[in-house]
C-alpha cells in the first residue's frame, strides 16, 4: 500500500516535471489577455468617471447603462456576444481582440466604480483651495484631486486586477489557446486531471502573487510620498 501511493506520488511529480513547460505559450497568452485587458480597461474606467463627472444628463445615463450591462450580465456572455454575434452585424474581429475588448469592456465597469469612490472620497476643501488658486474644474482635477484619488484607490484596483486575470481563463470559449485551454487540450490527451490541474493552478498562483506583491510595493511607496 505504502508503495502503491509512493508510486502514485512520484508518477504525479513525473508528469507534472514534463507537462508544466508545455504550458508556456498560454501562460504568455493569458499575461498578454491580462495586461492589455487591464490597460484598456483602465483606460474605459476613467473615462466613464470623466463622462459620468461632467454633470450632463445623457452622458451620465449612457455610462450608467454601461454599468448597470456589465454588471447584471456574465461576462461569459459578454465575451461571446463579442465574437460571434458582432460578426453578424460587419463587426468581425480576432479572438484574441475581441477577448481583449470584452475583457476590458468588463473591468471597465468596475474601475470606473473603483476611481468614482476614490475621487468622491477627496476632501471637498481642496477642490476650493484650488479654485481660490485660479485654478479652473479640471485642472484641479488633474493636479490636486486625480493624484490623490489613485494613490486611495490603488488596493482596490489591484483587487480588480488579480480578477481580470483569473477571468482572462474565460478566453478559452473563444477559441484562445491560454492557459485553461490547454489544461483542457493536455487532460484530454492523457486521461490524466489532476497534474494538468495542478500546473495551470500554479501558474495562475505564481501571477497572481507576483502582481500582489509589486501592488503591495506601489502602495508603501505612495504611502511614503505622503508622510
Amino acid at each position: 500500500m505504502f508503495n502503491e501511493i509512493i508510486n502514485e506520488i512520484m508518477n504525479f511529480v513525473q508528469v507534472v516535471i514534463t507537462f508544466a513547460p508545455k504550458f508556456l505559450p498560454g501562460v504568455k497568452l493569458t499575461l498578454q489577455l491580462s495586461f492589455f485587458s487591464i490597460l484598456l480597461g483602465t483606460v474605459f474606467g476613467l473615462l466613464a468617471t470623466m463622462l459620468k463627472m461632467t454633470k450632463i444628463k445623457p452622458l451620465m445615463k449612457a455610462i450608467d447603462i454601461y454599468i448597470s450591462v456589465v454588471r447584471g450580465t456574465p461576462l461569459l456572455l459578454q465575451l461571446i456576444f463579442i465574437f460571434q454575434a458582432l460578426p453578424e452585424i460587419g463587426i468581425k474581429l480576432s479572438p484574441f481582440i475581441s477577448a481583449v475588448i470584452g475583457l476590458a469592456f468588463h473591468n471597465g465597469a468596475y474601475i470606473s466604480e473603483i476611481f468614482r469612490g476614490a475621487i468622491e472620497s477627496i476632501d471637498y476643501g481642496q477642490k476650493e483651495a484650488a479654485s481660490a488658486l485660479g485654478m479652473t474644474k479640471w485642472q484641479a482635477m488633474k493636479r490636486v484631486t486625480l493624484p490623490q484619488a489613485f494613490k486611495r484607490s490603488v488596493p482596490s484596483l489591484g483587487n480588480q486586477f488579480i480578477i481580470a486575470i483569473k477571468d482572462s481563463s474565460l478566453a478559452s470559449v473563444i477559441t484562445i489557446t491560454e492557459t485553461l485551454m490547454l489544461t483542457r487540450q493536455y487532460t484530454a490527451a492523457t486521461f490524466n486531471p489532476w497534474p494538468m490541474y495542478f500546473i495551470a493552478g500554479s501558474y495562475y498562483m505564481i501571477i497572481t502573487t507576483v502582481l500582489s506583491k509589486g501592488l503591495l510595493k506601489i502602495e508603501a511607496r505612495l504611502k511614503v510620498y505622503e508622510r
